[in-house]
């Protein structure tokens, strides 16, 4: 396409680009953001709610969440838990009016550990989903990729439950997760990074980013032994990680990374293809529960990144439950 007077030819911007070859994903909850950048698919956590839900114009939620959890005659910590797991639907329930594709919604990270939990939560979830008339098939549920977390989601995609394993920072939490079958992955990128350059103190560029290439290899794992899995690239730091991974099946961008990817007009190159996967010369491996720990065990970053991340999204789920019952129960 050339410019109007024929000197120039129109580039569309990256973000226009990358729509061609990655689905792309808004990491917010917040509803105009979204609507803005017009992605596929939509992800939440308890952080991004938790600073949503102070915002007057999402205030209408927390109440209607609030009234929908007392009719279940709870009282004291089960009825604030009743009322997250409400404001999480109802978050939900919003945004798959703007996009056209799914939206990820979280178990409660305190539940990382515990199989049993970790699948009650995510059918009341569901059933939740399905009183706001969503089909189920419209819904991620975001689990931890613990072990624990990984054996949920193998039980609960048997049942059609659909299941975004996160905070997932290696290769043998991603095989574990295809290996059960679940529909998605997020691998983290910027975490990743932030690791190595906190122990290290050196700079890295897009090609030699840790995070980008831990993404790397978990996509060519999986492409090339036919997972299905979908991997979705995650947690970016600035637009030069996200431009290394074009290609991935997902990435999920926050809105000031998705307005310099649209602010720019250099031609983007896809990154990750099936056909590079293929090519590469990759063994695969069968994953137990004692080979799950001892890969874990070995891997300083992705345990501690993994803990770390637990950790940080139950602190913001009881920040949550310390605002509700600050401002709604009482």
């Amino acid at each position: 396409m050339s410019s109007a007077t024929g000197d120039l030819p129109i580039i569309a911007d990256q973000l226009s680009q990358l729509k061609q070859f990655t689905t792309v994903v808004a990491d917010t909850g917040d509803f105009e953001s979204i609507e803005s950048y017009a992605p596929q698919d939509a992800t939440t956590n308890p952080t991004l709610i938790y600073k949503a839900v102070q915002m007057d114009a999402y205030a209408h939620l927390l109440e209607k969440a609030a009234t929908l959890a007392e009719k279940e005659n709870r009282h004291g910590s089960e009825l604030i838990d009743d009322v997250i797991d409400h404001l999480l639907v109802l978050f939900g329930t919003e945004i798959l009016k703007i996009i056209p594709g799914r939206v990820s919604t979280e178990v409660d990270a305190r539940l990382s550990f515990d199989k049993e939990g970790t699948i009650r939560k995510a059918r009341h979830i569901i059933s939740l989903y399905e009183a706001q008339e969503v089909k189920k098939d419209r819904v991620l549920i975001k689990i931890a990729s613990t072990w624990e977390g990984l054996e949920a989601a193998k039980v609960l995609e048997k049942e059609g439950i659909h299941c975004n394993l996160t905070l997932l920072f290696s290769l043998i939490q991603a095989i574990t997760a295809a290996q059960n079958g679940c529909t998605l992955i997020s691998p983290f990128v910027g975490r990743i990074l932030d690791w190595y350059v906190a122990q290290t103190g050196g700079e890295y560029e897009a090609q030699d980013d840790p995070g980008v290439q831990s993404v790397t290899q978990i996509y060519h794992y999986l492409k090339h032994h036919n997972h299905k899995t979908e991997v979705m690239g995650a947690s970016f730091r600035n637009i030069g990680q996200i431009q290394a991974l074009a290609g991935c099946d997902l990435l999920t961008i926050s809105p000031d990374l998705l307005k310099k990817l649209q602010n720019d007009h250099r031609p983007l190159e896809r990154q990750l293809t099936v056909e590079r996967a293929k090519v590469e010369p990759i063994q695969k491996m069968v994953v137990d529960e004692k080979t799950f720990r001892w890969h874990m065990n070995a891997d300083p970053m992705a345990t501690d990144k993994l803990a770390e991340g637990i950790r940080k999204f139950a602190a913001d789920t009881d920040n949550l439950s310390d605002l509700i019952e600050r401002e709604v129960i009482d």
